[in-house]
């Protein structure tokens, strides 16, 4: 019937929000447990088979598997969209980190951009290669799996984590190269001393600390009015 029809397609667009919001929720906890590195690989790992599941949905006729492979997708996206600003911007020097860390929403116009081309009835937009369109996002996966065991852990969670100078400054020589990094280790070994002093606060306390509210009400001002602009629509 037309409402189960509804019902499913507005399934299959929801799913990937509360994917996404299950996976920010978790992603605080986990990178501190497991690290940022090993966490991004896991999360490109639920990526691939997310892609998988979109790729034979329609070869098994099983729209439970869209299903699926939409949650999926959302937690990944959830996990790589807090992940991977703050690997990024710690493995990079100083004088680039501002560079790349806006590099983050860069790469997410361009993915979007992408997805809108390849999506086309020409392309991949078609009804026989659909189920291509919607598993293509496990190519970026892919890739990235397959690099990130080249790249050390960053430095600062190394450092102030792990407590581990040799490993820090063996991956701070291999990301920066020989050359003289003695300010930006200066600056870690403060951060390292302060957060020694400083309670990390949970979600609730920030809520209810006074001194952050002002901040906090712009940060939600922002992106919720960013989520009501129609930037979705167009």
């Amino acid at each position: 019937p037309p409402e189960t029809i509804m019902l499913l397609w507005s399934l299959i667009v929801s799913l990937y929000g509360i994917g996404g919001l299950l996976g920010s929720l978790c992603c605080g906890y986990l990178t501190t447990k497991y690290r940022k590195k090993k966490c991004q690989m896991c999360t490109n790992l639920i990526m691939l088979v997310a892609a998988l599941l979109m790729a034979f949905s329609k070869t098994a006729k099983s729209f439970e598997m869209i299903l699926a492979g939409r949650f999926l997708y959302g937690v990944g996206s959830g996990f790589s969209l807090n992940i991977h600003p703050q690997y990024v911007g710690e493995i990079s020097p100083k004088k680039l980190r501002g560079f790349t860390n806006s590099t983050v929403s860069v790469f997410l116009t361009l993915g979007k951009l992408a997805g809108q081309v390849i999506g086309l009835r020409e392309i991949l937009g078609s009804e026989a290669l659909w189920p291509w369109l919607l598993a293509s996002s496990g190519l970026s996966a892919l890739v990235q799996l397959v690099i990130l065991p080249f790249l050390p852990d960053s430095p600062s969670y190394l450092l102030i984590q792990k407590s581990n100078e040799e490993a820090f400054r063996k991956a701070i020589r291999k990301l920066w190269g020989e050359g003289d990094h003695q300010a930006e280790i200066d600056d870690m070994m403060k951060e390292k001393a302060a957060m020694a002093s400083t309670k990390s606060l949970r979600v609730l306390e920030i809520i209810k600390e006074r001194s952050l509210r002002w901040q906090l009400y712009i940060l939600i001002t922002v992106m919720t009015t960013l989520q009501l602009c129609g930037i979705n629509a167009v």
